[in-house]
Parts: structure tokens; C-alpha cells; sequence
């Protein structure tokens, strides 16, 4: 079950492969985000020294919990396997490749992330994707008034 979902990633990316990881989370964090209260809208994933950090992932802080120094943009750390922080890793170096995360979602008691190597889409392309997707409703349109 996605809690938290990235809608504009598959417009603005063609996804070339995707990943889970988990989150490095506090316990209101959890809670706030089973609440479905966060946007993933403008995050990204970054390496730094060998570890995967989510940044700019937005949670809101959690009604019933004190939240002083509570900072909702905090950069969060992923966990990964070595062999895919390699490859995430390699593929970073490859020119227009970036890490974007796609969804928030339950894995039995824990909240997983998915994320997923991506080429940023040209102008052209958005522009075909949407001329496709009216093309297939106007489509469903006509077969729905067969019926």
C-alpha cells in the first residue's frame, strides 16, 4: 500500500530501473507518514561517501508528538544493499542519470522507499506522452458508448 507517491516523477523521467530501499525514520516520522501527511514532490536521492540520502522529502511533523526541532525537510538515510549503492553509484556518473524516488509504501511493519535510476524527459516527449493518454481516453470514450 503506497502512502506517499511521487506523480510527477514518471512524467518529468523515463524510468530505467528501479530499486527499494528502507528509511532511517523516527518514530513520529513513521507515524506521520502512515497518516499519509508527506510529499516526496522535488526530492531526490544523493550518494554521499559510500551511503544513499534521501533530500528534501517532505513529512509533516506528527500532531501529538513534540516537534520543537523538528525540521519536515531533513535529509533521511537509505538503506541499501553494496552491491546496488554501487550500482547506483555508477550510474550517477553517466551523463542526464539521476536518482529519483518514486513512492512510500508498508512492507509488512516497516516503510520502504522506492526509487529508481532515471533520464530526465525533453519537451517533445511530455508533449507525446499527454497526446497519447487523451488519445486513449477519447478512444474509451467512443467504446463506453457502445456498449
Amino acid at each position: 500500500m503506497s502512502l506517499v507517491v511521487n506523480k510527477k516523477a514518471r512524467y518529468e523521467y523515463t524510468i530505467e530501473k528501479k530499486f527499494t530501499a528502507g528509511l532511517v525514520l523516527s518514530g513520529p516520522e513513521v507515524k506521520s507518514l502512515r497518516l499519509k501527511h508527506g510529499s516526496l514532490s522535488g526530492s531526490f536521492v544523493k550518494i554521499i561517501g559510500g551511503e544513499a540520502f534521501l533530500v528534501n522529502a517532505h513529512i509533516n511533523p506528527y500532531a501529538f508528538a513534540q516537534t520543537e526541532e523538528y525540521d519536515p525537510k531533513q535529509t533521511r538515510k537509505l538503506l541499501l544493499k553494496k552491491k546496488e549503492l554501487l550500482e547506483l553509484q555508477e550510474a550517477l556518473h553517466t551523463k542526464g542519470r539521476t536518482l529519483v524516488p518514486l513512492s512510500i509504501f508498508v512492507a509488512g511493519r516497516n516503510l520502504k522507499l522506492d526509487l529508481a535510476i532515471a533520464k530526465g524527459k525533453k519537451v517533445h516527449e511530455k508533449r507525446a506522452v499527454i497526446r497519447e493518454r487523451d488519445q486513449q481516453r477519447a478512444t474509451e470514450r467512443e467504446l463506453k458508448q457502445y456498449r
